[in-house]
């Protein structure tokens, strides 16, 4: 059923470089061409007016379309990212949920009208000194927008995930660059996607597929003259390399990539005192969810030395010494993560047991403890270690633990676990953390990114290259929108006539 192939204008072709896919047998994946990456992306410049001329409820039936495509491959693309990701079958059917429950979000979101923002000054033709025009305002498609499959989620932030659906959603056609962990996947997916276009009489363009390892392809998208953005979920270090690149381009272009964070957790004295265990436990949980493999993961633990922060560490190493290793995405995340664990454990004392006999491609929980004016001192304890370690940063008292807050990079999320004891103290951090993170979260733990509206996924770099950006819920949608104004023009011609007449 697989071919490897890459999607372009609707047909499906390989290439004269095939790359081996060594967890599903048999596959050979075509390693896309720089002329089949110029035909895609000149193919969706081709078709964008079309699809943006589409309407909304055309595109609502569309995004449905994709899934119930993916409901019906449901048990095969299962399989096969369970083979190519290592991931078990219950964490990716849910995933899976979550996949088509985004396309059917964003469908119930452009079925209305808010998120167009229409603004109208009607005309003042009386006023002193000078008259005004009629002025409105709406928000209309970017342009074709290329994605980029993020390694950790194979179906929700990769071919149909959160980025393409609500591009798609906007009326721009998607060009995604599958992640070479999961090719076989991406292509059930845009197979999904294709049956959808064919049986909503989309362009043929509106939606492509092609697979690169290495830079060569994805760089060469990024700088296409017909990509008008980018989104991008992954590495700081390959994402900020496409962001220089979107912004060195003759016209620069919005690249929007969720990059890393450490997730801090506060811990504060009262919490701390009634519940250190609880808390503990529930740190590790969230720490060692998916081997570590979230965005969200909370990496760091700051609380105020003494018994409770005595009993909290003792908890935390007992739960991550009694846990086992878990396989991780890939062989080269499961290096990167002993090799970040070991740079950690030559900058911070190490608290749980070493594993000499680790599994290939496993990963054990790793805790480590240092004092707070080494935290701040210690750029590498500060970086993103993308799998289950955490470091416990021992503070003396609540001046050095709002210093570490406030010399914080940015992050998706900043946790605080409180009592109502806490709450003079919280007041004191929380102007501090809304500079710093996106998301701010009472007694809860970050992994499990809820999908609705509200949610906020991004927050100040390194987290993400645009602070005003989300890249869950429904405010996603205004990344592939911009805003113009019409000036006097004859309501017939207005885009949005029921809007703007």
């Amino acid at each position: 059923m697989l071919t490897g192939k890459n999607l372009i204008d609707g047909a499906w072709h390989g290439s004269d470089s095939a790359l081996p896919s060594g967890d599903v047998d048999g596959l050979s994946v075509a390693q896309a061409m720089m002329a089949q990456v110029d035909a895609a992306c000149r193919a969706a410049r081709r078709d964008f007016r079309a699809f943006a001329g589409t309407s909304r409820e055309a595109r609502a039936a569309f995004l449905r379309a994709i899934a119930e495509e993916i409901d019906a491959l449901g048990d095969a693309i299962t399989e096969t990212a369970m083979a190519e990701s290592g991931l078990p079958e219950a964490r990716l059917v849910g995933e899976r949920g979550r996949t088509t429950g985004q396309l059917r979000m964003f469908a119930d979101l452009i079925e209305t009208t808010d998120y167009l923002d229409a603004r109208v000054d009607p005309a003042l033709p009386d006023r002193q000194p000078l008259p005004r025009p009629e002025i409105r305002l709406t928000h209309r498609p970017i342009g074709p927008v290329a994605v980029f499959g993020a390694s950790n989620f194979p179906l929700a932030f990769s071919t149909a995930g959160g980025d393409t659906a609500s591009a798609l959603a906007a009326g721009c056609p998607v060009i995604v660059k599958g992640h070479p962990a999961h090719p076989g996947t991406a292509e059930l997916v845009a197979r999904a996607i294709a049956a959808a276009v064919s049986r909503c009489d989309m362009p043929a363009a509106t939606f492509q597929l092609v697979h690169g390892a290495g830079r060569e392809v994805g760089e060469a998208l990024v700088r296409h003259p017909e990509i008008c953005a980018v989104g991008f979920t992954g590495s700081l270090r390959g994402g900020r390399a496409l962001y220089d690149l979107c912004h060195a381009r003759p016209v620069p272009i919005p690249f929007y990539g969720e990059l890393g964070s450490v997730n801090p957790c506060f811990v504060l004295p009262a919490a701390l005192s009634a519940r250190a265990g609880a808390i503990a436990a529930g740190w590790v949980q969230s720490l060692t969810m998916g081997a570590g493999q979230f965005c969200t993961n909370p990496g760091v633990v700051v609380a105020i030395r003494g018994d409770g922060l005595a009993e909290f560490t003792s908890a935390a190493v007992a739960a991550a010494d009694a846990g086992a290793g878990q396989k991780m995405l890939t062989d080269a995340i499961c290096g990167a993560f002993r090799d970040g664990r070991n740079v950690l454990a030559g900058k911070a004392e190490p608290l749980t047991a070493p594993r000499d006999a680790e599994e290939p491609r496993h990963a054990s929980p790793a805790i480590f403890r240092t004092d707070a004016a080494t935290w701040r001192a210690t750029p590498d304890l500060q970086e993103e270690v993308f799998g289950p370690a955490g470091i416990i940063v021992e503070c003396t008292d609540t001046d050095e633990m709002q210093a570490i807050a406030e010399g914080l990079a940015g992050q998706l999320t900043a946790t605080l676990q409180a009592d109502d004891g806490d709450h003079a103290l919280a007041r004191d951090l929380l102007p501090i953390l809304e500079e710093k993170a996106g998301r701010l979260i009472w007694n809860n733990w970050p992994t499990g990114v809820e999908v609705c509206s509200a949610m906020m996924h991004g927050g100040p770099y390194p987290a993400s290259t645009d602070v005003r950006s989300t890249s869950v819920g429904t405010l996603a949608i205004v990344r592939w929108l911009r805003p113009v104004s019409y000036q006097n023009l004859p309501a017939a011609l207005l885009p949005h006539p029921e809007l703007l007449g």
